[in-house]
């Protein structure tokens, strides 16, 4: 029998990030406009504005998800068994991860537009992925679906 999903999160970018893009795209689209003649003005629109929002969508597609035993990030995934410590980081913290202090064999999903992280050290002897590092909004949601989640799986 399957778990209930405890948790999902979609990396998405706020709205406000949209709206300098989209605004962007449109200034360098009226630039074309005013430079070129007759029924090509409206092809830098056509093209800028729907490539943008493209874009846009395709940086934020990255899904968090825990369920049926496993920890799904993006493709990547581990079984919940093989998890150890879960530990959320404040934005300070997980900037120490990236630089300084990071490992080169880490797993690192890393989002600018979002502050926090969770840290997930990986217990499997087969794997050289010290731990995962998990941009996400929700830091202490998603450590607590991971431990209960793993607790689950070690209970059935």
């Amino acid at each position: 029998m399957a778990l209930p999903n405890p948790y999902r999160e979609r990396l998405s970018l706020s709205w406000w990030l949209w709206l300098p893009a989209v605004a962007v795209a449109g200034a360098l689209a009226a630039e074309v406009k005013l430079g070129a003649p007759g029924a090509a003005t409206w092809v830098a629109y056509l093209v800028l504005l729907p490539l943008t929002v493209a874009g846009l969508w395709w940086l934020g597609r990255i899904r968090i998800e825990v369920s049926n035993g496993e920890l799904r990030v993006d493709d990547a995934h581990i079984p919940l068994r093989y998890v150890g410590e879960v530990t959320p980081l404040p934005q300070a913290d997980k900037h120490d991860l990236l630089g300084p202090y990071a490992d080169p064999e880490a797993f690192v999903i890393q989002r600018p537009w979002i502050g926090p992280a969770v840290r997930v050290e990986v217990r499997d002897p087969a794997d050289p992925t010290p731990y995962w590092l998990i941009s996400t909004r929700h830091p202490d949601a998603l450590a607590a679906a991971i431990r209960e989640a793993a607790q689950a799986s070690i209970t059935r």
